[in-house]
């Protein structure tokens, strides 16, 4: 900030206060048609994979907490405070576990077959996006 006399208060900013200005001062002025359609290419582009990493989270987690109760029941006495015979929530165990890693494991598949089939009904809509910012 400098004082000069005739023209009152000059001030500078650096790069980074500047880029920042740009960004609030875009906030408050109206979007251009073009502007709308590459936030909306992107919004498209983003919920193909935000959709499918969600549901697979989903699998993951709890085939993740299924697997380790099973596992608990086989490691622990908590099949005995269950009301389980010993050996047969070993058993028990076993199969819950299973069925728990079972599901953890479906979760990159199940992934990739939600990606494969938005991408493949969005894809018109994208196309159409990209060649009319392209022109």
């Amino acid at each position: 900030m400098e004082n000069n006399e005739k023209n009152g208060f000059t001030y500078t900013y650096s790069a980074r206060e500047q880029a920042e200005l740009k960004h609030i001062r875009e906030k408050y002025t109206a979007p251009t048609e073009e502007e709308d359609k590459m936030a909306r290419l992107r919004r498209l582009d983003a919920s193909v994979t935000n959709t499918a990493q969600a549901v697979a989270l989903v699998f993951g987690i709890l085939g993740a907490l299924i697997l380790g109760f099973g596992m608990s029941l086989c490691m622990t006495e908590l099949g005995e405070i269950l009301g389980s015979h010993k050996d047969m929530a070993m058993v028990i165990g076993i199969l819950v576990g299973v069925v728990g890693g079972v599901l953890a494991s479906l979760a990159y598949p199940i992934y990739n077959a939600i990606v494969k089939a938005k991408r493949k009904k969005l894809a018109p809509e994208i196309l159409r996006l990209t060649d009319e910012l392209m022109k």
